[in-house]
């Protein structure tokens, strides 16, 4: 649903700028007064940046650049570098797919990803090396199944990487002759309850992802050596990482066959480097994800969370420590840190194709450990004491770091900072100062843009509980006029809004909107009670939060109410749907990707809800409960036009178990109801989808508001007369 809480089972105007360094600076006297508002189309000019990585030495810092190919109606990304001194940048790589870069600790060649273009289709993604001293990229995998998971060896010598493929696929690919290559069958038989996925479809259950490792050649012209599998067997690895010596490899796994049923529980295990006998490490009885070594190889820094019991439907990440000796308890350094170690925000502006991922830093002397933490919307990076886990801010302010990394000593970070006026762009951190600006990949487009920070409202619900939230108001406010309001509502249900940059509500304010986005119960990032308080009730109480908010703006007296609109998307989607189904002050409502009947959702998500999370069992043993949270059990009583928008290849919410439920159903009852539906598109519309369909989303969003909320005439919206269509004879 966005559905957070399932990851954790299982993005003009040159003639007015002088470039420089591949990014623009703004030339003097720009008036605010010639400003223009922002544009659903001004996605096309968006450039993005991912996965900064900092050099050892810390004078560079590489990084995924996404922008829109128009043309093709898609995403490239490429390798650019800036310098930490004087933030020169330049572009690295010329291929329209690359990705993931990575630093060899001597900090003289680039590992990274690229993806080949064949027949109109992206190939499997093969490890390449670039030498900063200059040259072309050169291959160094060329396996069937592609490459990922990039981790230098410590003496620079080795690649370490994931790989699922087989024996059988490197046999058939030395096959010159395809009559000899044999002929597949495509019918699937399927074993898992879990046998496909959103975005990546059905899975291969024979082919679970292991760790290979990869000699770098000796001589630059000869063919790159073959790579070795390390593990093997039935059972998935991830996210190999070197021990110091450069002896052996650690990385996670979930070693339980149909691990679904059961709490989800991600171990840390080591094996040699050499391959053979594999050991588990470290366990805390629940899922481990994101960690890191000591510089000395003796501990080991992660973030994961101990299963509740019963178990919770959110529980909340923690930073832990655990000594590599037999027999040690691992530490929880944040159990007096009530917020999200380890995460961020939610927003519709991450880079797509392109991602890194919240990783522990160890200091130089391994005294203390820096992680990005979210708390009431805001994502920062803290330091921990590895002792005690004493925190203070490394980082402070209305912001969030995306993304970071560091140099070895843990002096210095890259980051990605986003604010609600900027898309990210890569910035210095040092301990000590304030966050340095590198790069300015969007200042040509927003020194001529309207935007605005958000205001920032408190208020109480029906219980009295607080609920953050932000409002957006529309250009040239006038106060005495009332406005027509968008309630904006966040999917998960188990994320949060918060200061990023958000394009959506931008323009929706630009196009005269009032628009509302809170964090109602059930949002990370204000403690595990509050995360948690949905259990068993959702929608429910976060529903109230929701209106209490609606009300609040009212009572300040600029808010229409008989102007009401809400938008949200996946578990939005299912608390927009919901809301119709229980209060008429709704004049229009556009429900993304959601869902409408559990039941039909348990049976259909790319996912199982086989443990107590969300219901206390399955649908025929809880079918009250499931009926009672349905938003199809109350579709008799929608009487607001409803605009449906869902993505024919989605599997997180299949719009068979949402939109299309709720279609027939209005249809049936007469009831004003559009659906509209994106060709190819999954469960990530709203982040990762065509750049087109992005657009096409929100002016269809805005469209609907606009027919229902401000007259703005909109006849391809216009719905036949119900009833029978009689000829008259001639």
């Amino acid at each position: 649903m966005g559905l957070k809480c399932l990851c954790r089972r299982a993005v003009l105007a040159a003639a007015l700028f002088v470039c420089c360094a591949g990014f623009a600076v703004p030339l003097p006297g720009i008036a605010a007064e010639s400003k223009r508002p922002i544009t659903e189309k001004d996605l096309l000019k968006f450039n993005w940046v991912a996965d900064p990585r900092l050099s050892p030495d810390g004078a560079r810092v590489v990084y995924v650049r996404v922008s829109v190919d128009e043309k093709k109606d898609t995403y490239t990304t490429s390798l650019w570098q800036v310098a930490t001194a004087t933030g020169e940048a330049r572009p690295l790589s010329t291929g329209a797919r690359d990705s993931s870069p990575r630093w060899s600790p001597d900090g003289k060649t680039l590992a990274f990803l690229r993806s080949a273009e064949k027949d109109g289709k992206s190939e499997p993604p093969q490890i390449h090396l670039l030498s900063l001293d200059g040259g072309e990229a050169r291959a160094l995998t060329d396996l069937p199944k592609g490459a990922g998971g990039i981790s230098w060896s410590p003496d620079s010598r080795r690649i370490a990487f994931t790989s699922s493929t087989k024996n059988e696929d490197i046999a058939e690919k030395q096959k010159k002759n395809e009559d000899d290559k044999p002929k597949k069958s495509d019918v699937r038989v399927i074993k898992r309850a879990i046998y496909r996925f959103n975005g990546a479809g059905y899975l291969e259950e024979d082919r679970p992802g292991h760790i290979w490792i990869v000699d770098l050649p000796t001589d630059p012209a000869a063919p790159p050596p073959a790579a070795k599998q390390i593990t093997k067997g039935e059972f998935e690895e991830d996210a190999p990482a070197w021990s110091p010596d450069g002896t052996r490899l650690y990385f996670t796994s979930d070693r339980t066959r149909e691990a679904y049923y059961e709490p989800v529980d991600t171990d840390i295990y080591t094996v040699s480097a050499g391959g053979g006998e594999i050991s588990r490490v470290v366990n805390i009885d629940g899922p481990i994800g994101t960690f890191a070594l000591s510089p000395d190889g003796r501990r080991i820094a992660f973030v994961g969370f101990v299963n509740a019991k019963p178990e919770y439907s959110y529980t909340q990440p923690d930073l832990f420590v655990a000594d590599l000796s037999p027999g040690a308890a691992p530490k929880n350094l944040t159990a007096d840190y009530d917020f999200d170690a380890g995460d961020g925000i939610g927003g519709d502006q991450r880079a797509p194709r392109a991602a890194a991922d919240y990783r522990p830093v160890w200091s130089g002397d391994g005294r203390s450990i820096v992680i990005a933490t979210a708390e009431r919307g805001r994502a920062n990076l803290k330091r921990f004491d590895a002792a005690d886990g004493r925190a203070s801010d490394v980082t402070t302010g209305d912001h969030e770091i995306a993304e970071y990394t560091a140099t070895p000593d843990g002096s210095r970070f890259a980051g990605v900072i986003s604010r609600p006026t900027e898309v990210g762009d890569i910035y210095l951190l040092s301990l000590g100062a304030s966050p340095r600006r590198l790069t300015r990949g969007n200042a040509p487009l927003f020194d001529t843009l309207q935007t605005s920070a958000p205001e920032e409202i408190n208020y109480p619900s029906f219980d009295g509980q607080t609920i953050q939230g932000w409002l957006f108001k529309p250009p040239g406010f006038e106060a005495g006029k009332k406005y027509p309001l968008i309630l904006n509502i966040h999917g998960g249900p188990h994320i949060a809004w918060g200061y990023t940059f958000f394009h959506e509500v931008q323009w929706m304010a630009a196009k005269g909107y009032v628009v509302l986005y809170t964090n109602p119960r059930g949002s990370t990032g204000y403690g595990q009670k509050f995360g948690n308080s949905i259990q068993f009730n959702y929608p429910g109480d976060d529903a109230k939060d929701l209106m209490a908010g609606v009300d609040y703006l009212l009572a300040r007296g600029y808010v229409d109410a008989n102007r009401l609109g809400v938008t949200g998307g996946s578990g939005g989607g299912v608390l927009t749907n919901w809301l119709v189904g229980h209060t008429d002050r709704f004049k229009a409502a556009v429900s993304q990707r959601s869902i409408a009947d559990w039941t039909s959702w348990w049976y259909t998500a790319d996912f199982t809800l086989f443990t107590p999370t969300w219901f206390r069992g399955a649908p025929w043993r809880e079918e009250a409960d499931f009926k009672a949270r349905s938003p199809m059990t109350y579709v008799e009583k929608i009487k607001t036009p409803l605009m449906l928008i869902e993505g024919e290849a989605d599997l997180r919410t299949p719009p068979g178990a949402g939109g299309e439920q709720l279609f027939r159903a209005l249809k049936y009852l007469k009831r004003p109801v559009v659906m509209v539906q994106f060709p190819g598109e999954n469960h990530d519309l709203s982040r990762t989808g065509k750049p087109s369909y992005r657009i096409e989303r929100l002016q269809h969003i805005v469209g609907w508001f606009d027919k229902y909320l401000q007259g703005v005439p909109k006849p391809e919206y216009d719905l036949p007369a119900a009833g029978p269509v009689r000829q008259e004879a001639p």
